[in-house]
């Protein structure tokens, strides 16, 4: 958890100018699948009314606040979790379909789909012995330039 009031690295490696208070940066894990992308943060003592999510350009965003679970006169002995804003940014594949991102918060984990366009996801190469026509591909698997 950092509280560095002036300046924090974001993941391109640049500096931006941050808000005074506590800020930290989630743990994510990104999983690819063959049909999408998986974000996977770790958020425990948020809601899901405090997390905002925003896919622009190529790049997705993901911002919020933890309220603190204890009184400022707490006296820890350790403390780990992260309390206050939070902000990961993450530029993604051209090959994310934006229109069909959505994501879920359950027990204190968000997931965030990010669906891959159809022409990302892998698929079956039919091999043909030479004479052979592609009619009897069914159209459907065809890709579109061979009709």
């Amino acid at each position: 958890m950092a509280t560095d009031t002036n300046t924090a690295k974001t993941e391109d490696s640049g500096t931006e100018r941050t808000r005074t208070g506590q800020w930290f940066r989630p743990p994510v894990d990104i999983v690819e699948q063959a049909d999408e992308l998986l974000v996977v943060a770790d958020l425990p003592g948020a809601t899901s009314d405090s997390i905002d999510i925003d896919f622009e350009d190529g790049v997705l965003m993901i911002e919020g606040k933890v309220h603190p679970r204890y009184d400022e006169n707490v006296n820890f002995l350790l403390h780990e979790y992260g309390v206050g804003d939070f902000h990961r940014t993450f530029h993604v594949s051209e090959q994310v379909d934006p229109s069909c991102i959505h994501a879920q918060y359950k027990e204190g984990v968000l997931t965030i789909h990010l669906p891959k366009t159809e022409a990302a996801k892998p698929r079956k190469i039919q091999v043909q012995t030479v004479g052979e026509t592609l009619e009897s591909e069914p159209a459907a698997q065809r890709p579109s330039c061979c009709t």
